[in-house]
C-alpha cells in the first residue's frame, strides 16, 4: 500500500470505482480546489487532476465541520466548465479505494494523508456471486420500472472484466450511501457481492409488495 497527500472532497454520497461523479461547485474553497487541478489561474495545473471523495458521516456539505468517513474513493476529473460567475460544472470517475491515514488542514480546502488499498486479482470462485448478484439487481430494476420510479433499465451491460462488473453493480443499485458505503468497505469481493445480493433482495421484497398493493 502506498501513502499518499490527497486534495478531498467530503460528500453526501459515496463513490465507488468506476462510477461517475457529476459536480456543482459553487463553495470557494472547493472553486480553489478546482483552479489548482484545471490551471485555470495560473495556466497550468498546480496537482494531479484527481481528488479524494469521502462520505459525510454527520454535517452538512456546506460550510465545514463535518464528521468524515474512514475510506473513500480517488476521483479523475475528466471534465470541467467554469462558469462566468466562478462557479465550476464536472465531472470525475472513481478509479481506486483508500484509507485516510490523517487529517490535514483545510487551507485551502480539505488534505488528507491517505493509503490506497491494493485490490487482489478476480477469484474465478467469484464468478457465481456475480451472476446472482448481476440477476437480483435486473429483477429490482424491472420491478422498479414497473412501478415508473426513474432507474436504469434492467437492460444495462456489465463490463467484460468481472472486476470492474462487480463495481458497475454496486454504483447501479438504488441503494442508500450508508448501505453504498458498506459496498466500498467490504473487505473483499465475496462480501461485497453476498452483501449487494441480500440488500437488492430487502428492495424486491419491498417493490413486490407494492406491485401486489400491498
Amino acid at each position: 500500500m502506498t501513502e499518499r497527500r490527497l486534495p478531498m472532497f467530503p460528500l453526501g454520497t459515496v463513490l465507488v470505482p468506476g462510477a461517475v461523479l457529476p459536480l456543482h461547485v459553487f463553495e470557494p474553497r472547493y472553486r480553489a480546489l478546482m483552479d489548482d487541478l484545471t490551471g485555470a489561474e495560473l495556466g497550468t495545473p498546480l496537482i494531479e487532476p484527481e481528488f479524494g471523495v469521502v462520505m459525510i458521516e454527520r454535517g452538512h456539505e456546506v460550510g465545514g465541520g463535518d464528521v468524515r468517513a474512514a475510506r473513500g474513493t480517488t476521483a479523475r476529473l475528466i471534465d470541467a466548465e467554469r462558469l462566468p460567475d466562478g462557479r465550476w460544472l464536472t465531472a470525475a470517475v472513481g478509479t481506486n479505494r483508500f484509507v485516510v491515514r490523517e487529517w490535514l488542514p483545510d487551507d485551502p480546502y480539505p488534505m488528507a494523508v491517505v493509503e490506497d488499498i491494493d485490490e487482489p486479482p478476480w477469484d474465478d470462485g467469484d464468478d457465481g456471486r456475480l451472476a446472482a448478484a448481476a440477476t437480483a439487481l435486473r429483477r429490482l430494476l424491472g420491478l422498479a420500472a414497473e412501478l415508473e420510479e426513474d432507474v436504469t433499465p434492467a437492460t444495462f451491460d456489465l463490463a467484460d472484466d468481472p472486476a470492474v462488473a462487480a463495481w458497475q453493480l454496486c454504483a447501479l443499485a438504488p441503494v442508500g450511501p450508508l448501505d453504498r458505503y458498506r459496498l466500498l468497505e467490504a473487505p473483499d469481493v465475496a462480501s461485497r457481492l453476498d452483501a449487494l445480493t441480500d440488500m437488492t433482495a430487502d428492495i424486491v421484497a419491498v417493490l413486490a409488495l407494492r406491485l401486489r398493493g400491498g
